[in-house]
């Protein structure tokens, strides 16, 4: 469902992409080509500042926002998904928030306040929140990072980790290309 927020914003999303008919697109929000947006998502730019203002969420490119994603933000705070990023199942981004060119963030992670770098990824079941996650950073699986330092003891992105970052983009521009064929058949 594509709808207005209370100050009038409606999204504006390509005829490229595909945005699943039980997803929620609402206010402020802005998709880019080819993007995928999934079953029970929802993409919500609706509050305000103190002075009535609110930011764009944005979509990069050939993204991937998959099955009960919930994307919003505080008080009209910006919200961007670099392009070629894949945000798995259940996964919530929170902004403030700031999320780079292929990063994967995982299934059920949580990101709130943060800035996570190019090429990042962030595995199942993590919390990462007030941190600037510098560019292909690996965040194991069912971490709680809530500081720059405690980065610090985190490893790179190792190859094997990247490929499959890069899988899941690939398999996800492929549904965009087959749901658009289909649509109209629901």
């Amino acid at each position: 469902m594509i709808r207005k927020n209370p100050s009038g914003d409606l999204p504006v999303v390509p005829e490229s992409a595909f945005v699943d008919p039980t997803a929620i697109i609402c206010g402020k929000v802005i998709i880019g080509e080819n993007v995928f947006i999934g079953p029970y998502a929802v993409i919500r730019a609706d509050e305000t500042d103190e002075h009535g203002k609110m930011e764009a969420i944005t979509i990069g490119a050939n993204s991937n926002i998959q099955d009960g994603v919930v994307i919003h933000s505080k008080a009209g705070g910006r919200v961007t998904i670099g392009e070629r990023s894949s945000i798995a199942h259940r996964s919530i981004v929170h902004g403030p928030c700031e999320v780079g060119d292929r990063v994967f963030l995982g299934f059920n992670s949580v990101v709130f306040n943060c800035t996570i770098g190019s090429g990042s990824v962030i595995r199942h079941n993590s919390v990462v929140e007030n941190c600037h996650v510098p560019p292909n950073f690996h965040v194991p699986s069912c971490s709680n990072i809530h500081n720059d330092e405690e980065l610090a003891k985190l490893p790179l992105v190792s190859p094997d980790v990247s490929t499959f970052s890069e899988s899941v983009a690939i398999t996800n521009l492929e549904l965009v290309r087959g749901y658009k064929k289909i649509q109209n058949e629901f």
